[in-house]
């Protein structure tokens, strides 16, 4: 156990497999003006974590190389100027970097709802205001429409499922197997499609009579291109957040969705400037972090598959990298 002004930080010394993370002392951040410290309590792992280890997702410019994009835990210490935040109020919190004890924008910090384990608090910022994002500020999601979501049993395909519910809009989801796709209609998913056993774009047109989905949440990519542009309605949106699928495009793309009338629309978070963030913060704390009130049956969920403690780090990635996790894994950090 690290000293009280040297701190726990997961670290990597040069890209490739689980066995390169390891922990390092690192020394004890001070806030700035505005900023607050916040001693961690748990962190969630997210895809980008592994390909940043992989040397693949380099960190956005001023942020550290010290792993970790959301977190849970109690402010410490304030920084100059800092108001509406107490020592010892629990928060969470969407980070450029992460360690045991993390410097943040006042902005950024968002309260825990009642009820709510530090884990599974932990396990909504990265997922939940990313799936805000994609459904409303970029989706422009409206009741009734359709919405596609890819990967529907990852921390963000959960969150849309209820997101899109919460909006009045009918969810259909894509997975890998029967396990997720009966996860995904538990969280209220209209019907789930296996994308290892059909195509999904012909059991979409066939599930919505032919007009196809408004509104298409994809993390996948190039690998779907073509199938999404054929099941996309008239004047859709497909809303691209990830290439897990590639990035390569081979064929008539252009074509195909000026012939549907339909809007490209891609967006990262990570990369989102401060101010950008804290408007997204503010709209999340406002009308939807009070929906995870817990005891109401109609109460969002944080969808948590696996708990770590951070000291088994190598072993949390080595089962993301699986593929096999429906929800958030999590890691717990020394109290």
């Amino acid at each position: 156990m690290a000293g009280a002004e040297n701190l726990l930080a997961v670290h990597f010394d040069k890209p490739g497999g689980p066995e390169n993370l390891y922990l390092k002392e690192v020394a004890k951040p001070s806030p700035g003006e505005g900023e607050v410290l916040l001693k961690v309590a748990a962190s969630a792992l997210n895809r980008a974590d592994l390909l940043q280890r992989q040397g693949q997702y380099a960190p956005p410019p001023g942020a550290s190389n010290i792993w970790g994009l959301e977190a849970s835990g109690h402010v410490a210490e304030q920084g100059p100027g800092c108001q509406g935040h107490k020592i010892g109020d629990p928060a969470i919190v969407l980070l450029p970097s992460g360690g045991q004890y993390v410097t943040v924008p006042e902005g950024l910090l968002m309260p825990i709802p009642a009820g709510l384990t530090m884990p599974q608090a932990a396990a909504i910022p990265e997922a939940w205001l990313t799936a805000s994002q994609l459904l409303h500020l970029l989706g422009n999601v409206q009741a009734g429409d359709s919405v596609q979501i890819h990967a529907g049993a990852s921390g963000v395909g959960t969150a849309a499922i209820q997101l899109t519910q919460m909006a009045g809009a009918v969810p259909l989801v894509t997975a890998g197997s029967q396990h997720r796709l009966q996860m995904a209609e538990t969280l209220g998913a209209a019907a789930g499609f296996n994308y290892k056993e059909e195509d999904f774009s012909e059991a979409t047109l066939k599930f919505s009579k032919g007009a196809g989905v408004n509104l298409i949440l994809d993390c996948i990519g190039g690998s779907y291109w073509e199938k999404n542009v054929n099941c996309l309605a008239l004047d859709g949106r497909w809303v691209l957040y990830g290439l897990t699928g590639g990035a390569d495009i081979s064929g008539p793309l252009v074509s195909k969705i000026l012939f549907k009338g339909g809007s490209l629309i891609t967006s990262l978070l990570r990369s989102r400037d401060k101010k950008y963030k804290q408007m997204l913060v503010k709209a999340f704390t406002d009308q939807i972090l009070p929906h995870f009130s817990t005891g109401n049956p109609q109460s969002l969920l944080p969808v948590l598959d696996r708990v770590y403690p951070i000291t088994e780090i190598q072993e949390a990635h080595a089962y993301m990298e699986t593929n096999k996790n429906v929800g958030k894994i999590v890691l717990e950090l020394p109290q």
